[in-house]
């Protein structure tokens, strides 16, 4: 028998046998469901539930509620509103709670959970907290990558949050654009933190020692990565148009190939248009794959491959369903939603190679349906529209026509009461919070669809039980303090990485358009009666002046002095092209024999390699004084601010060339990281500091408000040069423009020859941080400024 045949028999008798264990526990929902058992069991833990949330309304109520409301728009400012009220440790605990119930698969009812769940959530309100001073109503510092970097400092996992830090920005990058890019990444990132909390879990059971803990830590954050990856590459693209009929069906193929012989096949040929994009998934899943793979030893490996092969085949059938079709039974319906979403929380468990454990199992498998319904349950409108078949879809589309399809709403309720009584035998503290849940994800309903439109859906799906109905819209109207933290931090999440996109769009298109004005003002005349030998000059000043230069540091100038301080972009400009005349200036002289020997620069040879040495020298000074002269043009500014502007910019012309004196002291020495700093800070963090400070002297801002523009300066341009010299030992050179590995080639001393490249990388991270901390210090905290650390860090030019 062909030896993919005979693993794919063995992979369908096991998908049958999970069949058949999910077709035993949906008969048993089916029979509640079938004498609405639900409505009288959880009527009676609702009158139970009330007396921690219903404690009548007050005539001040109205306006607490108000304040909460208030309160609830600033994700920072929620946090400390729930502390001032005394409901943080309330709130914090039942949300861990859920994690441990829900993604854990943890017996809620034990003393030592209960204990683990107090001390995470003590933990998390420490955390949560400790930010007060540098937030200001903006972006939590818990949910930004320099938070994250300082966990990952924390934890001895620095590597790893670098490491995964750059691939959601590469994933970023390929997605294809007709999927919803935020969601993606959300879920990516739930995943990976999914995995990480349960090794953490399993680390503080065991009291692991800290460099075993790192280590596992490390693993877990790319396994998350990996095993996450599925979801925007495989399910969403899947889901998605971005490919052809033809195509997903090659897809699966590859797919289900490679779950039954654990090797992924070769792209080969491709029936579309799509390869060039699909290389990249390709190979990032192929990556994935033998890293998830070589991370399994024989006891997980089968139990990983199988709950894969579960999961997958589950969402392939569900994929298949045609809404048109109105004879699908309520198994076909229901069998593969419970499967896919047991098997997705289990997956999570066994990646990481944990032992099995038949009660994380069972409660998991019986969580699954739960999860799914009431996810579906949000999203059945986005669903309708997308021509999908699930529960809710089916059940609006056919309600009329098929009395014998089951309500999904009532299921869900059934499923709650099973939750309650059968897995969690009563236990007080999981009736809490599973019906904290259920009426919080009603409450969201109602906010996010509006009033109307919700009652419709109460209508339709709520009907069969009226008086349970009914007390179910009571306590959706009144109930309070049933929100979840990790609700709110879903929330945050996709609002930052849209209100991101949207800033980073914007950041983009204001580069392009202020480097084009930027551009179209540098090139220097000439007069029709200048001399041969100065045209020979502004010649090779304006060749130097040419090419695919970045104009980062006169784009800097112009974002802080229009976009901040409100000065006039024209009355800026003489600025702009002293700030640009200055840095060339200073590339000819670094590219010059006698100091880096560059023989290429922008893409082009170096000017001394299109002239002379003697030619480049002069036209260095000639560019020097002309951006002394275009300073003294700033004539729409008070004299004694451009006297200062002017004072300020040749002292910083001394330090460049203080710089660069050190660089070359510095050829064939080993320089400690404290001298490496100083001589980064003349070389390149001036320049940013003068960026950033000389507009401010014109708009004569305060001096503390200088000082920390100062100090975020010099962070940003040591990061700016760490960078730099990562991608001459790493980069592309045709994206470069220039040459790679120019720096060993000199014997300089940089960040890479002395640290190595990871270190480096830690160094750029860790200015980064500190610059980030800086800007969140400021009274102004110019989104442009964030967004120029998130270019610094990712650039790969």
């Amino acid at each position: 028998m062909n030896p993919e045949l005979e693993l794919g028999n063995k992979a369908d008798a096991a998908y049958r046998q999970a069949e058949r264990k999910a077709a035993e526990y949906f008969a048993v929902l089916q029979e509640q469901l079938g004498q609405k058992k639900f409505a009288s069991v959880l009527t009676g833990d609702f009158q139970l539930w009330k007396q921690q949330h219903m404690r009548g309304w007050p005539w001040h109520a109205w306006r607490a509620k108000k304040r909460k409301q208030a309160a609830a728009a600033d994700g920072y400012g929620y946090i400390h509103w729930l502390d001032h009220t005394g409901k943080l440790d309330e709130y914090l605990d039942r949300s861990i709670a859920y994690v441990y119930m829900r993604d854990l698969g943890k017996p809620i009812e034990e003393l030592e959970t209960q204990a683990r769940i107090q001390r995470a959530a003590a933990s998390l309100k420490r955390y949560l907290l400790k930010d007060a001073p540098t937030s200001r109503g903006g972006q939590p510092e818990w949910i930004s990558a320099a938070g994250l970097y300082r966990w990952g400092q924390q934890e001895g996992v620095e590597t790893a949050v670098i490491w995964v830090l750059d691939k959601l920005r590469n994933v970023s990058a390929h997605l294809p654009k007709e999927l919803d890019a935020e969601q993606a990444q959300r879920k990516l990132i739930k995943i990976v933190v999914g995995v990480v909390l349960h090794v953490m879990e399993e680390l503080d059971k065991e009291g692991s020692p800290a460099a075993e803990r790192a280590s596992r830590l490390d693993e877990a954050i790319r396994l998350g990565y990996a095993y996450g990856l599925t979801y925007p590459f495989i399910d969403d693209l899947l889901d998605s148009a971005a490919l052809s009929a033809e195509e997903k069906s090659c897809y699966s193929r590859m797919i289900r190939t490679a779950l039954l012989t654990r090797t992924v096949p070769k792209l080969g040929e491709w029936p579309g248009n799509t390869l060039d994009g699909f290389a990249f998934i390709h190979a990032e899943l192929r990556e994935a794959f033998e890293y998830v793979k070589s991370r399994q030893v024989p006891e997980s490996a089968d139990a990983f491959f199988g709950q894969a092969y579960v999961f997958f085949h589950a969402q392939e059938l569900d994929r298949a369903k045609d809404a048109a079709n109105p004879s699908y039974t309520n198994e076909q319906i229901y069998l593969p939603i419970i499967l896919k979403s047991a098997s997705s929380r289990l997956i999570a468990r066994t990646i990481t190679g944990a032992p099995i454990d038949e009660d994380f199992n069972r409660r998991t498998f019986f969580y699954g349906i739960y999860n799914q319904l009431a996810d579906d349950f949000a999203d059945m409108f986005d669903d309708e529209r997308a021509g999908a078949v699930t529960p809710y879809t089916y059940y609006m589309r056919y309600r009329d026509q098929r009395q014998d399809l089951i309500n999904p709403f009532e299921l869900y309720w059934t499923v709650v009461a099973y939750l309650i009584h059968h897995v969690y035998s009563s236990d007080a503290k999981a009736r809490e919070v599973i019906l904290d849940r259920a009426i919080n994800g009603l409450k969201r309903c109602r906010e996010r669809v509006g009033k109307e439109k919700y009652q419709w859906i109460m209508d339709t799906f709520a009907a069969g039980s009226p008086s349970f109905a009914a007390l179910i819209q009571r306590l959706v109207q009144k109930a309070d303090n049933v929100d979840f933290f990790d609700k709110r931090l879903r929330d945050q999440l996709l609002d930052m990485l849209r209100a991101e996109r949207e800033e980073r769009e914007a950041f983009f298109k204001m580069i392009r358009t202020v480097r084009q004005q930027i551009n179209d003002t540098l090139p220097i005349a000439k007069a029709e009666d200048m001399s041969a030998v100065k045209a020979k000059l502004v010649d090779a000043a304006n060749y130097s002046l040419e090419g695919a230069g970045k104009r980062l540091r006169p784009i800097l100038s112009w974002a802080m002095g229009v976009q901040e301080y409100g000065l006039e972009a024209s009355a800026l400009m003489p600025l702009l092209r002293s700030l640009e005349y200055m840095h060339t200036a200073s590339l000819i002289f670094d590219d010059l024999p006698t100091q880096d020997n560059a023989s290429t620069r922008r893409g082009r040879p170096t000017l001394h390699e299109w002239h002379d040495s003697a030619t480049a020298e002069l036209a260095g000074l000639f560019l020097i004084q002309r951006a002394i002269r275009e300073q003294a043009s700033l004539e729409q500014f008070e004299a004694s601010s451009v006297l200062a502007v002017i004072r300020y910019a040749a002292r910083t012309a001394e330090e460049l060339c203080t710089g660069q004196a050190m660089d070359l002291a510095s050829k064939g020495k080993m320089l400690t990281l404290e001298q490496l700093n100083r001589l980064c800070f003349y070389k390149t963090g001036i320049a940013f500091e003068a960026a950033l400070v000389m507009p401010a002297m014109l708009a004569q801002v305060p001096e503390p408000e200088i000082s920390r523009l100062k100090t975020f300066a010099y962070h940003a341009g040591i990061a700016f040069q760490i960078k730099d010299d990562l991608l001459d030992a790493e980069g592309d050179g045709d994206v470069l423009g220039k040459p790679v590995g120019q720096d060993a080639a000199n014997n300089n001393a940089t960040f890479v020859s002395i640290l190595g490249q990871e270190e480096a990388r830690k160094q750029l991270w860790e200015h980064y941080c500190l610059a980030m901390e800086t800007l969140q210090a400021m009274e102004r905290q110019p989104v442009f400024l964030k967004h120029l650390l998130h270019y610094i860090v990712s650039r790969d030019r």
